[in-house]
């Protein structure tokens, strides 16, 4: 006689085993309809899963995140179940869950833009069909000579390297079977708001060295304007594709000979230096003192530290006179090396150092993305030693000057999440404990609320991520805080305490845009290229309309220059509604525009980007204006 306990608290007693679907049909109908999965002591279930003792059930429907995450998991097996229809020589591979949606592997032949339509509409057909989807239990053995005989070998193989005398869990919808841990849908008719968004290729088990296959990605939603507005999201973001705008405003490029390395352009260093003379004012104001450390450093180094067996497939190496060394990924070592010279005391902590340090790591060929994901980059990195008592007080501030940052730059939504030790780690439990501890201690101090990720923290501490969501509603994690009570004692830092004895001294990871070349191409996305003045690369174009007015043009461009304003002078030969035009796509923030009748005045016109005609003004009230606005980084005018 199972007692199942619900999320508000209520108990219902049921006279034998029920499946979850038996308790949502015994609450109500409407329940009963919407049911995707079950939550049982925690454990996410079929609607299909007998219980058969006393347990805590929660129903999943499609308002729970689990649910999304089933009704996407369901989808890939009937993305693979339509293109086998369609395509019965095709073996199927592998198909999890990803961000958005799901990908499905299948070794076939090339796929095309018209192969995808004809498979997403098989799949609407079978949604509709309503096919009940069951679930299997079969012997290991048994399952891998059916999926050999049904001349499913990817299958096949990957069911044999599941240990012997196991059992094997498959799903079942009405042709169609599969290997699969579930949970699934009750029914196909669950799937209707689904799209199969493009195909690329990949390897069997992701190795190089095996068969090339297809593999197909999809987005699943569970109402039709959640996948409208997923469309929409990707149509703006394709139009603010930074590498396509860095071309067209000739910001950098990047090419073969320097995979994931960033050639910028004088525009676009103009972008970075404005971005990094901010975040040194920054540093100046908080209280950090700016460094410089080596690019290279001797492998004994990086093996104290922790990196060499932890992060060493991520680093770049070399040799030289028979010493082995690596192209710093991080900067850390390097700050407790400068931390090391002569003997600190207790009252120069908290002794904060920044530096914007230049680092390379090994990335993937394949996951380079621009200058989102590249192999050399430049963090606005900062460390903080300082004594455990110190660890909130630096944490709180810290969570302050963040948020302050993000809003310079226009980011106003801040989510906060807390990433927990690893599997993969150095240090002891009981520093960890203090930690994560002193984190959460941070972070309640500072009003913030924050999801807990457990097993996502780096190898030597926890860390707290700081995610900024974008004008399109894309979330981009920056900034971060770690603490850290492995790697000083490790590289032997220490300090003299009040009672006269050494003590080492805890180190606190803390970076806030992060990598410069990724926030640069956030802030270009964000903006759609139309970067505000204060970060502009040319805040303002003066244009002659006639040849009798190129002198006053160049004067007033030279008031604009002498007054701190990056201006360009336009002076060519075309009619000004060409320059106008050429102008405005270009993205410039103000179009000043001088004829005979504003030389005659003393005055321009100006038109702010978005076609905004701001009528005519003196120059000095123009440079106010334009001065203000940069000033405030837009926040007034």
């Amino acid at each position: 006689m199972p007692a199942i306990t619900l999320p508000d608290g209520s108990r219902r007693e049921f006279a034998q085993a029920v499946t979850v679907a038996d308790v949502a049909a015994s609450i109500g109908a409407g329940l009963a309809k919407a049911a995707l999965a079950g939550r049982v002591d925690g454990k996410l279930v079929d609607t299909s899963y007998r219980i058969e003792n006393d347990a805590a059930l929660a129903i999943v429907t499609e308002k729970d995140a689990d649910g999304l995450e089933v009704i996407r998991h369901s989808t890939a097996h009937l993305l693979a179940y339509a293109l086998k229809e369609l395509m019965p020589e095709a073996q199927v591979t592998i198909g999890p869950v990803i961000e958005n949606g799901f990908y499905y592997d299948f070794a076939c032949k090339p796929l095309t833009p018209e192969d995808l339509a004809a498979i997403e509409k098989r799949m609407g057909e079978l949604s509709k069909k309503d096919f009940p989807v069951t679930r299997e239990v079969w012997p290991r053995d048994k399952a891998v000579e059916f999926f050999k005989g049904i001349g499913e070998h990817y299958k096949a193989e990957l069911i044999a390297a599941i240990p012997a005398g196991e059992d094997v869990s498959l799903y079942k919808e009405g042709d169609f079977i599969d290997l699969c841990r579930g949970p699934h849908v009750p029914s196909t008719g669950k799937l209707k708001h689904f799209k199969l968004m493009k195909v690329s290729g990949s390897y069997w088990r992701g190795d190089s060295k095996n068969a090339q296959l297809q593999r197909v990605y999809g987005t699943a939603w569970t109402k039709k304007e959640d996948l409208e507005a997923y469309l929409h999201m990707l149509e703006e973001a394709e139009k603010r594709d930074h590498r396509k705008l860095g071309r067209q405003l000739d910001l950098f490029h990047l090419q073969e000979e320097a995979p994931g390395l960033v050639f910028w352009h004088p525009h676009g260093w103009t972008v970075w230096q404005e971005i990094e003379q901010y975040m040194r004012r920054v540093y100046r104001d908080n209280g950090y003192q700016e460094v410089r450390c080596p690019q290279i450093l001797d492998r004994s180094l990086w093996e104290r530290s922790g990196h060499w067996e932890h992060y060493k497939d991520n680093m770049f190496t070399t040799e030289s006179e028979k010493r082995d060394y690596a192209v710093k990924p991080m900067n850390c070592p390097g700050h407790v090396q400068i931390f090391n010279t002569g003997v600190r005391s207790y009252k120069e902590l908290p002794l904060r150092y920044g530096e914007f340090g230049s680092c390379h790591r090994n990335e993937p060929s394949g996951a380079l993305h621009g200058v989102m994901r590249v192999r050399g980059f430049t963090q606005d990195d900062g460390h903080v030693f300082c004594t455990e008592d110190q660890i909130q007080p630096e944490v709180t501030a810290f969570n302050d000057l963040v948020r302050k940052v993000y809003a310079d730059f226009g980011f106003t939504q801040v989510a906060v999440k807390l990433a927990l030790r690893p599997d993969s780690r150095v240090g002891e439990d009981t520093s960890w404990d203090k930690a994560e501890d002193a984190l959460r201690a941070g972070l309640r101090a500072s009003g913030l609320e924050w999801e807990e990720l457990p097993g996502e923290g780096a190898f030597y501490g926890p860390k707290i991520e700081f995610h900024i969501k974008d004008a399109i509603g894309r979330s981009w994690q920056c900034g971060t805080m770690q603490v850290d009570f492995s790697m000083p004692g490790r590289l032997g830092a220490e300090y003299v305490g009040e009672d006269n004895t050494r003590h080492t001294p805890v180190m606190l990871h803390r970076a806030i845009l992060g990598s410069l070349e990724r926030f640069i191409g956030i802030l270009i996305e964000n903006h759609a290229g139309a970067l505000p003045a204060w970060l502009a690369p040319v805040q303002a174009v003066v244009m002659n309309i006639s040849e009798s007015s190129m002198d006053y043009a160049q004067s007033v461009a030279k008031m604009l220059q002498s007054a701190g304003i990056r201006v360009e002078c336009d002076l060519r030969g075309e009619k000004i509604n060409y320059k106008i035009r050429e102008h405005s796509v270009n993205k410039r923030p103000y179009l000043v525009v001088v004829g005979d009748k504003e030389q005659a005045a003393g005055l321009v016109a100006l038109r702010a980007r978005g076609n905004q005609d701001l009528g005519q003004m003196p120059p000095e009230a123009l440079i106010q204006r334009l001065s203000q606005e940069i000033a405030s980084r837009g926040a007034t005018v």
